[in-house]
């Protein structure tokens, strides 16, 4: 809750008249711009997600099974790689135009080019494309478990497909859209890379201008914070929509779907259709990094900075994911130690940085980490006459406890579901036969918990590397990752240049969908 309360602090403390300027030069323009992108990624990803989802639960055909995990694929492309992948794929001198042009007979651009994608349409394409796995993890579950008596029965009833669907399946599958809609809202709105260079001037754009260009801070905060608003309300908006709406289980155990056969021509209908937001989510752009970190290789070779850059990205993370592996574990044991509404809201506010986008976290880091190292370093002058400087937001500290605030819910959750899992019949054995509660968690509790807590970890470490905004604010002086490095590059133009860092990134950004789809398999 510090850098959220420090947020709230700096934005009551800005200077007279702050308000009403943002108001009317920023805000006027960023939060509008913010809406409508929210809008169209929330429309896009949940009708991908869910029609995906419903294709591969409900439908039999060639590539079936092939589709269950390369829907996944999306998940290892962050938002920014694929902007400036699609920036250069879709350029009047790039291949796709090249193509066009050359079924056509044109030759020049000036004589026939393709409508620019550096606008709100293309940043909600290219955005709802890379996002709908988001709601399409939890609809297919929802499909697979909870809806298959239901969807069952309404079938034997005589109903169609297309009202099984629309009628049956979409209503009973509305909480799992609602979350990973919301899911995808929150990766939207913490987007920083492809917003500023498909031309749409977010809040996140508008946070960080003002306080990098400007070097405006207090403005900063209050943009900041009519961003965190905006995250409550996305959230208070969709419980307040299904407030009414109850859900009930079947005591017997839940059937599994039995899928509709697709023969011939359907069915590979069916493939081509599921294959298309794999091929402009992941295969297209990852195709293209491919080729241009092969070109870029034989140019140049691997550049000297490239060793340097990896070894920043990995110690980071590693620190990061220890430390938020830690915190998480503190959190989840105190419930599983003590249930009830004390250690139930401090899970909540110990996870509620997963919620504010990394720009959000990023100032308000900035604002009580920066306070703390003016404060000691004025302390040790006086006593010592010894300056400390920027210890904490000069050595990356501050990045570290950003990445910790960030993903906390992540390694929370994860660790909590693995706890859960464990019967509470095993703590009372271990007590009675004279276990501490400390060797209970290491002689019970850790061993059956550890592949929950691998799986949290590796999750939070590939967030770590692909987190761009916090990275990009709180990094210290002549410190490069690879997201920063690549976001430097497409400042300047020369995308291709990190070629290499991009598709190291989308290689390690691969590792949890390989984790997923595993789980996906057993489960199914």
């Amino acid at each position: 809750m510090l850098p959220v309360l420090a947020l709230l602090s700096q934005a009551i403390q800005g200077s007279e008249g702050l308000w009403a300027h943002l108001g009317n030069t920023v805000l006027a323009t960023a939060l509008p711009e913010t809406l409508i992108l929210l809008l169209g990624v929330g429309v896009l990803a949940g009708v991908l997600g869910t029609g995906t989802a419903w294709l591969v639960s409900a439908y039999e055909f060639p590539g079936r099974k092939l589709l269950e995990w390369a829907l996944l694929l999306p998940l290892a492309m962050p938002t920014y790689i694929i902007a400036y992948a699609y920036l250069d794929i879709m350029h009047p001198l790039g291949p796709v135009q090249g193509a066009v042009r050359w079924v056509l007979g044109y030759s020049s651009p000036r004589e026939f080019r393709l409508p620019d994608i550096r606008n709100m349409t293309g940043c909600i394409f290219l955005l709802g494309f890379v996002l709908y796995p988001y709601v399409y993890i939890p609809v297919r579950a929802m499909f697979m478990t909870q809806a298959g008596n239901l969807l069952e029965a309404a079938r034997m009833l005589g109903t169609s497909q297309r009202s099984l669907f629309l009628r049956v399946a979409v209503p009973l599958a509305r909480p799992a859209i609602a979350v990973g809609v919301s899911l995808a809202l929150m990766e939207a709105l913490n987007d920083i890379g492809a917003s500023e260079f498909l031309g749409v001037r977010t809040l996140t754009v508008s946070i960080y201008t003002t306080w990098v260009t400007k070097s405006d801070l207090p403005g900063a905060s209050q943009i900041a914070l009519c961003m965190l608003l905006l995250v409550v309300a996305l959230v208070a908006m969709e419980r307040w929509a299904r407030r009414r709406q109850r859900y009930s289980v079947s005591a017997q155990k839940s059937n599994v779907l039995s899928p509709q056969r697709l023969n011939g021509l359907r069915g590979w209908s069916a493939f081509l259709l599921g294959t298309g937001p794999i091929v402009v989510g992941f295969i297209a752009p990852a195709i293209y990094l491919v080729v241009e970190a092969w070109k870029r290789f034989q140019f140049s070779g691997l550049s000297s900075r490239f060793a340097a850059e990896a070894l920043n990205t990995i110690i980071f993370a590693g620190i990061a994911t220890f430390a938020t592996l830690c915190a998480g574990l503190i959190v989840a044991y105190a419930m599983r130690l003590s249930p009830g509404k004390t250690s139930l809201w401090s899970f909540r506010l110990a996870t509620v940085g997963y919620a504010a986008p990394g720009t959000v976290i990023a100032i308000g880091v900035l604002i009580a980490l920066g306070g703390f190292d003016r404060f000691l370093d004025q302390t040790m002058q006086h006593w010592f006459g010894v300056s400390t400087g920027l210890l904490l937001i000069g050595s990356g500290a501050a990045l570290i406890f950003a990445y910790t605030v960030r993903f906390l819910t992540i390694a929370g959750g994860g660790i909590d579901a693995g706890l859960s899992r464990i019967p509470v019949s095993f703590d009372q054995a271990s007590r009675t036969l004279g276990r501490t509660s400390t060797s209970t968690f290491r002689a019970v509790h850790l061993p059956l918990s550890k592949a929950a807590m691998a799986a949290a970890a590796l999750l939070v470490f590939v967030d770590c590397v692909k987190e761009l905004p916090a990275t990009l604010l709180l990094r210290p002086l002549n410190f490069e990752t690879f997201s920063t490095h690549l976001y430097g590059e497409a400042a300047r133009g020369t995308y291709e240049e990190a070629s290499i860092a991009a598709l190291a990134i989308v290689l390690i950004g691969i590792l949890p969908v390989m984790l997923l789809a595993r789980v996906g398999r057993i489960k199914s």
